[in-house]
């Protein structure tokens, strides 16, 4: 079965799906006990402004020491750091992008400019955006871009840099841009999506399970029903995290099948299947879907970004209200 939605409105649904999708999250970002984003938050049907303090932030567990000046990525928001109750995003405003999503926005409007895509001016623009103060208001960096400037100030080359051994769902983000936009290219858009998501999340897990969403998200932008193409998707992957029978838990409620079934935790392989249940049971109702990934709490910023991506690339841009539409701070660069 194929969809009848334009492949112009599917592309756009894509991109915006996983912007606002993250954005819908930020405030709820890592909360584990949902009672308490609840308590905090209500039930979460726009974008709102984070809080503080956050009662399961573990951001003062975290560090990061450069190597040299030049590995500079805190900047103002070191100060931060090793501070009990912080909220990872305490900065961002309602509609506003995680730093995960503001570097797929900064790939996307790099690959626009280009009509292209090429791994080392890439990289260059990486290091530019993440080594400039004021680039970003976000208080977290992610432990990938820690190793990754952690190498890079001790003078390794830049394309050898990342970690070979990563398996966190936010690392998706980072490649759906190139997937969804040379997504009328199949071959070439899994393969430069893998080798671009190689860059700072290596490691098979990653790979995987980065196959998986890019066969699954070029096969939906290319017209198949969302439910056809999981099936496909499930079947032909290799991937055990995408091994359970996802379709078969479609009628439990939300919070068991993410929190207890799989965990609501950033690893592939709890995350990935959690963001595939969604995708399969809300394929018909995309906006209530992103609230309810956003209401399980953990990483559902890094789920969200996959599952914004899968529903819009489903059901086209009109699967988003126009209110999260208008609202986000910083859209996304649509392909000429």
């Amino acid at each position: 079965m194929t969809s009848t939605v334009s492949t112009t409105d599917r592309i756009k649904g894509a991109l915006y799906g996983m912007f606002i999708a993250d954005a819908l999250a930020m405030p709820a970002h890592w909360y584990y006990n949902t009672g308490a984003l609840k308590r905090d938050y209500g039930e979460i049907t726009d974008y709102q402004a984070p809080k503080n303090p956050h009662p399961d932030s573990i951001l003062w567990r975290s560090s990061f020491t450069p190597p040299s000046s030049k590995a500079n990525i805190l900047h103002d928001q070191a100060r931060y750091w090793g501070k009990k109750g912080i909220h990872y995003h305490q900065f961002l405003e309602p509609g506003e992008n995680t730093l995960n999503v503001q570097l797929a926005g900064q790939l996307l409007s790099f690959i626009c400019a280009r009509q292209g895509y090429e791994p080392n001016p890439w990289l260059e623009r990486l290091v530019d955006f993440m080594t400039t103060p004021g680039t970003h208001r976000d208080t977290y960096v992610e432990e990938y871009l820690r190793h990754f400037f952690f190498n890079y100030g001790r003078g390794i080359k830049a394309e050898q840099c990342g970690r070979e051994d990563e398996h966190h769902i936010g690392g998706l983000a980072l490649m759906l841009p190139l997937t969804i936009y040379f997504s009328d290219q199949p071959a070439y858009a899994r393969n430069i999506s893998l080798e671009h998501l190689a860059l700072t999340h290596g490691g098979a897990i990653m790979n995987r399970g980065g196959g998986l969403v890019a066969d699954l998200l070029i096969n939906l932008l290319n017209g198949e029903a969302l439910t056809d193409a999981l099936e496909q998707s499930l079947q032909s992957s290799a991937s055990t995290a995408a091994r359970p029978s996802i379709l078969e838990l479609l009628d439990y409620p939300d919070e068991i099948v993410v929190g207890r079934h799989f965990s609501s935790a950033c690893y592939m392989d709890q995350a990935l299947p959690a963001t595939l249940y969604l995708a399969a049971k809300y394929r018909d109702q995309p906006e209530q879907g992103l609230i309810a990934n956003t209401m399980c709490g953990g990483d559902n910023c890094g789920r969200g970004a996959v599952l914004g991506a899968l529903l819009g690339a489903s059901g086209g841009i009109d699967a988003w209200p126009q209110r999260w539409r208008s609202g986000l701070k910083r859209p996304p660069t649509l392909p000429p």
